[in-house]
């Protein structure tokens, strides 16, 4: 095992470890995220989730880290049934520029998610496509549909993230109610 991801081990799931340390160290030294990226490919579940938080960490202020990745990260990693994983993949989806084929496996694998156990892994599947049809107006119709679905039919969590993302994709809305008892003053 490469020396940073052996900064990811031990402790229990409750803790990140030193997965700020080893962000710190691959912003410093790019060379290295390969490495944390494999780390989520790794035996030992702790080292998976921590290496899949630091990457997603990374990639908030580096995307483009992710483009050689792309196979990976939508073929073997996303596949691990591990929800601590799984919540920072939905989150890493969106920051790749996926080639139509592969956009459409992107979808089908949100889709999964959103049938996972974990309440935190579908919210974040949600946000995803929000995020990805974004990028893709195509898509919006169909997330947007999805996505109301599931604010109406989803756990409190997913209404709630639900209601958020809709309200966002509607855009600012001008209040033409008026406040009752309030009369319009007229100059």
């Amino acid at each position: 095992m490469h020396a940073i991801l052996q900064k990811l081990t031990g402790g229990d799931r409750r803790s990140i470890g030193k997965a700020n340390e080893v962000v710190a160290e691959v912003l410093a030294k790019p060379a290295l995220f390969r490495e944390v990226v494999s780390g989520m490919l790794a035996e030992d579940p702790l080292v998976r989730m921590r290496a899949a938080d630091a990457v997603e960490k990374i990639t908030a202020s580096h995307p483009e880290y992710l483009a050689p990745h792309r196979k990976m990260l939508i073929g073997p990693v996303a596949r691990i049934d591990q929800k601590e994983l799984r919540w920072h993949v939905a989150q890493l989806l969106p920051r790749v520029a996926w080639k139509t084929a592969e956009r459409k496996k992107v979808i089908s694998l949100l889709e999964e998610y959103l049938h996972d156990n974990s309440s935190i892994v579908k919210t974040f599947a949600m946000q995803a496509l929000a995020d990805l049809a974004r990028q893709s107006p195509e898509l919006r119709p169909i997330v947007l549909c999805r996505l109301r679905e599931l604010t109406a039919t989803g756990t409190p969590a997913m209404r709630a993230r639900g209601r958020k993302i809709l309200a966002e994709c509607r855009g600012p809305q001008r209040n033409t109610k008026r406040s009752p008892g309030k009369a319009k003053v007229r100059g």
